[in-house]
């Protein structure tokens, strides 16, 4: 029927604020007394409670800091908790995070390079080292720039292959802007110099030959390193071993005027010397040859078969 209300059975109809503002405007004086009392106490009750949420995060946020520096010994009087091996955990529940030690790895190699009336002799060995833990001993240690134009790796071999694949690069745009002439050594030198001058903050690990021939200059030999220095040179050795191999390159006064075979043989000589004596040298000595027309490759051979 019309009107029909659905009995409560005795139990108390729920009271909410609508109800106590519905109560307010549709009852009696007595009832919208009651009802806008209801209302206002209501609304005073839900906007204590916003007011404290507000300040409680307040406080919290400038306390945090402070209770996470805070130091917690054994006899301090507080609900925190002793864990194993007697650091104090604070009533929050949290600790402060512990810093990782940088972990260093010692790199070791032997790379040389030197000037003859013929060209260039480039002589690397091939052993990749972490610590005392040999990686690799075939690791590919002169890496090509141009037709003209090595580059050495000493140091972390991910940043001077990256940086020397990337040199490779602009080697190429070059040729690509310039109606085909190759990059001159001095502007390929100069190039990763400056970007690793740009990048000397980030901790990086390059000590590298930039060697070849140009029309305008002739043979030149560059070293670079990461933190952007650059040296122009007749003979360089990098690497662990580098004071080894010198010391044999310093016995040949007559150096420049050696034919290649001989200039060969003295990298060879001087690289088997060096690993000799330097634990992070060893597996393969490649010897590479820059002339005008380029460069080649002129000898590979285990360091444990030769004599």
């Amino acid at each position: 029927a019309k009107g029909f209300r659905r009995p409560t059975h005795g139990r108390p109809p729920h009271r909410s604020f609508h109800s106590a503002a519905n109560i307010a405007m549709r009852g009696g004086p007595r009832q919208k007394v009651i009802g806008a009392a209801g209302a206002f106490a209501m609304s005073a009750f839900f906007f204590a409670s916003c007011l404290m949420q507000v300040t409680a995060g307040h406080i919290y946020k400038v306390a945090k800091p402070a209770l996470l520096s805070r130091r917690f010994d054994r006899n301090f009087n507080s609900d925190a908790l002793m864990l194993r091996g007697g650091e104090m955990l604070p009533p929050d529940g949290m600790l402060e995070p512990t810093r990782t030690p940088p972990i260093e790895f010692a790199h070791g190699t032997t790379t040389l390079s030197f000037v003859f009336q013929g060209g260039i002799v480039a002589a690397v060995d091939s052993r990749a080292s972490i610590g005392n833990f040999v990686g690799s001993k075939t690791t590919q240690k002169v890496l090509p720039v141009s037709n003209n134009i090595l580059g050495t790796m000493a140091g972390g071999a991910a940043d001077c292959s990256f940086w020397i694949r990337f040199l490779r690069k602009e080697a190429k745009m070059h040729e690509l802007i310039h109606d085909g002439r190759g990059i001159s050594v001095a502007r390929a030198s100069r190039i990763i110099s400056n970007y690793l001058y740009q990048n000397r903050g980030l901790d990086l690990s390059v000590g590298t030959m930039i060697m070849g021939y140009h029309p305008r200059d002739g043979f030149s030999i560059y070293y670079v390193d990461n933190t952007g220095v650059r040296i122009e040179g007749d003979m360089f050795s990098v690497g662990s071993g580098s004071t080894f191999a010198l010391g044999i390159l310093d016995t040949e006064e007559r150096r420049f005027d050696m034919t290649e075979e001989e200039a060969v043989s003295l990298g060879i000589k001087a690289i088997r010397h060096a690993t000799l004596r330097d634990a992070m040298s060893g597996g393969y000595i490649g010897v590479y040859l820059i002339t005008k027309d380029g460069w080649r490759k002129v000898f590979s051979e285990d360091l444990a078969s030769i004599r």
